[in-house]
Parts: structure tokens; C-alpha cells; sequence
């Protein structure tokens, strides 16, 4: 499964050369093409004209805010499917938070192990293939995992990338319970860094932009969420 992915690019920006280069020889050395970039522009541009398969991006880069070009990619349809691993010495927690919530796949902070990187870069590709199919609920409500996108009844939903992570993952398994654990986990892995009642807040959000379409989000009081239709 891994190798029918390794036909695309793995974009790498960061300005530091030591790490750029580090990073490039171990993905190259399991087996992916590599592309490097120390500046935002030329990896900007560079994306206008190459399919690009994944995205390791440093936030703090000399010509451009990392979170920055994280939202934007994000808010554009042509990129916004693009899984996006960001590598940083930021390792605050809300720096973390505000790294999912615009749409972060990843977030490894250095020093960082290189295998392990890699490990996360297969592990982000296989999560993206395994999801790639149109989900529908009910005779309203398509999600579009690929693209990031909800349509009700024919119309674009907007959703944030949390919320859209969300709706995803409880419409991929009708009729099954998540507890507001499991929900963050698939959020942030391993790294518990909100409340579970940050969940419910979420659930609120996407239950308001779905109207007529969130009786098919049910509450199981004391558990946590499922789609049920």
C-alpha cells in the first residue's frame, strides 16, 4: 500500500540546512522522492506545478510564518487535501492546539528522532489512503475526505479542519460509539493536549453548520458521540 504512494513527493521546508538535509537522506533512504526547500517562496511556487504527496513544514521560516502557510494551504481547494506534518522548535501547547485547528496532520517538535519522522510520515499516508473514500449519510449529507469537503443537500458545508476530522471519523463507522477519548486520540494521537470537553464544543459547532442534518449526530450520554441514520 505504502510503495503505490512513494510515486508522489514528500515537500520538505525548513531553513536549516543540517536539518533539511538530514531529513531528505532517511525519507530517501526509505524509499520516497524528496524535495527540499529553505524559503516559503520556492516551495510555493515550486507547489503550483508539482503533485505533491505530503508537506514536512518548519514554522519558523526567514520569509514566512509557518502557521500561515499552513492556513492558507488549508483554505485552498487544490492543496487543502495535502497532509501537512509540521516540524518545530515551538513545543508550547497552544502552539500545538493552534496546529491541529487549522489542519496539521502531525506536529513533531525538535530535536526529533529522523526514524521516527519517517515512521509518522508512513503512518499520516497510510491514514489518508485508508479514508479516501466518499462517505454519504443518509440522502443529504456527502463527505469528501480527499478534498475536505461537506456538502448538505448539494451545498458546500464549511467546516474547520478539526471539525471536518470530527464529522469523518464518526460517519466512517455508522452506528459506532466513540468516547470523547478516542475522538481526541484520532485528533492529536498520543498527545492529550485539550479536555474531552473540547469535544463537545466541537460537536456543537458542527451540529449548528449542519442544521437539518445533525439529528444524525447522537449523544450517548456518559460515552461520547455516533452517527447514526
Amino acid at each position: 500500500m505504502i510503495c503505490s504512494l512513494m510515486d508522489g513527493i514528500i515537500a520538505v521546508v525548513d531553513d536549516e540546512e543540517d536539518i533539511l538535509e538530514l531529513v531528505s537522506i532517511h525519507l530517501k533512504k526509505a524509499g520516497f522522492k524528496v524535495e527540499g526547500f529553505l524559503e516559503a517562496k520556492d516551495f510555493l511556487k515550486f507547489l503550483l506545478n508539482k503533485r505533491v504527496d505530503l508537506i514536512i513544514l518548519d514554522l519558523m521560516l526567514p520569509d514566512a510564518d509557518g502557521i500561515e502557510i499552513c492556513r492558507y494551504l488549508k483554505s485552498e481547494e487544490r492543496f487543502r487535501s495535502i497532509p501537512i506534518i509540521m516540524l518545530t522548535a515551538r513545543v508550547t501547547e497552544s502552539d500545538k492546539i493552534l496546529g491541529f485547528e487549522i489542519g496539521a496532520d502531525d506536529y513533531v517538535t525538535k530535536p526529533f528522532s529522523p526514524r521516527e519522522l519517517v515512521a509518522r510520515v508512513r503512518a499520516v499516508l497510510r491514514r489518508r489512503m485508508e479514508d479516501g473514500d466518499i462517505i454519504k449519510v443518509g440522502d443529504m449529507l456527502v463527505i469528501d475526505p480527499r478534498r475536505y469537503e461537506v456538502y448538505l443537500k448539494g451545498k458546500k458545508i464549511e467546516l474547520t479542519p478539526t471539525e471536518f476530522k470530527i464529522l469523518e471519523l464518526l460517519a466512517s463507522r455508522k452506528g459506532w460509539v466513540f468516547t470523547r477519548e478516542q475522538i481526541l486520540e484520532h485528533l492529536w494521537g498520543g498527545d492529550k493536549i485539550v479536555g474531552d470537553r473540547t469535544v463537545d464544543v466541537h460537536i456543537k459547532n458542527i451540529r449548528e453548520k449542519l442544521r437539518e442534518a445533525s439529528r444524525f449526530i447522537k449523544n450517548i450520554r456518559g460515552v461520547g458521540y455516533k452517527i447514526e441514520e
